[in-house]
């Protein structure tokens, strides 16, 4: 067998951090080009001679189960309690890592993204709340506080080296902690009559999560069975299930076996000896195969299960149940009854809290830490680029069309939110990517 050239370990540090920064940010463009597509399927099926049968076919019932102990709901909430919880979940996971490794690593780097993020919740609701004050709408204050991380990445795509890679980091993490603050908004705002009987039963199995991690158990098989026990404890008790997965995603294991120097050496060595063995056959040697075995197990204790499950599970999240999501909620019918909702206070509760509460609450926050000293712009940032974000900011979509499908259930105010909610998300996606794209792109050094 002829001999193989050995394969580059010594990246530098920067690479290291940055490959899996560059993969999510390449997934969530592209998945927003397939949420987009997702979309207008949602709408042109709506508004098609066949529209009744948009909402009949998500309102059929999925049953799973045996006898007497079954599970029974409509597709539509399948998806937005069980498929959704997944999503929680990968978001939890990312939320973790930022945490960890990340822009909210530390105290200095994560003032300005959690400023902008909670500029970008706060300005929004109450500008909603100010049309919504004491109406219908009410309970809908937190449909503007949302951030759609896929779409607006997806736009920052197409402006291609237009914009710094450290503008996109920032949107990443403000969009971090607008997903942390959603959760935590859902936990306690949008909670029916909770069941403290399911809810102590949810302890119990996070419980057991916790010790597991801390007894260095690294079996996924278990994290899942332990985790699906803690989802239907959830969904019994009155809290939404999605919760139940960013507080599966804080119980998996964040360390690596071996650090990078061991994982180097130990690597070095069994290559070593696998060249060594070298009989130059077409097939492995028995000694050979033994190195590889040992190389994957190496492979295997260098990675941590939260950066593998993440890695793992961020397509099926990107490509597929965010556009099922959307194909089943974006439905929405565009006729006389459009525009009618356009100008109801729900409605434009949410288009003013997107468009304009957003860019107030993100540039104004972000400006008040910079001048306190509190925090600096990102390498190659200016205040037009803030700015510009602030914008794509406003495009809420995924989270918004979640959280209103909390706030309102099967009322009429759902579509009225719906209504205020795309107009808002198309407004804001074309007005951030002309801002963007007017910026002069910075020289070449």
């Amino acid at each position: 067998m002829a001999k193989k050239n050995r394969i580059p370990v010594d990246r530098t540090r920067a690479e290291r951090l940055l490959s899996p920064l560059q993969e999510f940010l390449h997934q969530e463009a592209s998945s927003g080009i397939l949420l987009l597509a997702s979309t207008i399927l949602a709408l042109l099926w709506a508004n098609s001679l066949w529209g009744e049968s948009y909402y009949s076919f998500w309102g059929n019932r999925l049953t799973i189960g045996y006898g007497d102990s079954e599970l029974s709901k409509p597709l539509l909430l399948w998806i937005n309690d069980g498929l959704m919880a997944i999503f929680f979940f990968v978001v939890g996971l990312e939320i973790k890592r930022e945490i960890l490794i990340g822009e909210l690593a530390s105290l200095r780097k994560a003032i300005l993204p959690v400023a902008a993020a909670l500029g970008g919740m706060l300005i929004p609701a109450l500008i909603y709340t100010a049309f919504n004050r004491n109406g219908a709408g009410s309970s809908g204050w937190g449909i503007p506080m949302a951030t759609d991380i896929a779409f607006a990445l997806g736009v920052l795509a197409l402006l291609g080296k237009r914009v710094p890679l450290s503008l996109k980091v920032f949107l990443t993490a403000v969009a971090v902690v607008d997903d942390l603050g959603a959760v935590l908004i859902i936990a306690i705002f949008y909670t029916a009559d909770i069941l403290w009987v399911s809810l102590a039963i949810a302890a119990v199995f996070l419980a057991l999560l916790i010790i597991c991690n801390i007894l260095g158990v690294r079996n996924p098989v278990v994290y899942s069975v332990l985790g699906i026990g803690l989802w239907l404890a959830f969904l019994r008790s009155g809290v939404h299930a999605t919760v139940a997965g960013v507080l599966l995603a804080m119980t998996i294991p964040a360390r690596a076996r071996i650090n990078d120097k061991e994982f180097v050496e130990h690597s070095r060595s069994v290559l070593l000896e696998f060249e060594k063995s070298d009989e130059g056959e077409d097939y492995l040697s028995a000694t050979q195969r033994s190195a590889v075995q040992t190389l994957e197990e190496l492979a295997e204790h260098a990675g941590t299960p939260l950066q593998r499950l993440e890695h793992d599970l961020h397509p099926w999240v990107a490509y597929a149940i965010m556009p099922i999501f959307a194909l089943a909620n974006a439905g929405l019918a565009l006729g006389a009854g459009f525009l009618a909702a356009i100008v109801d206070p729900i409605s434009l509760g949410v288009i003013f809290g997107l468009i304009i509460g957003k860019q107030i609450g993100i540039t104004a926050f972000s400006w008040l830490v910079v001048k306190s000293r509190l925090a600096d712009l990102p390498d190659g940032v200016s205040w037009r680029h803030i700015y510009g974000v602030s914008w794509l900011a406003g495009i809420g979509f995924t989270m918004s069309l979640f959280i209103s499908s909390l706030a309102f259930g099967d009322s009429p105010a759902l579509e009225i939110a719906k209504s205020g909610i795309l107009l808002a998300s198309l407004t804001a996606g074309l007005a951030g990517f002309f801002l963007l794209r007017g910026i002069p792109q910075p020289e070449a050094r």
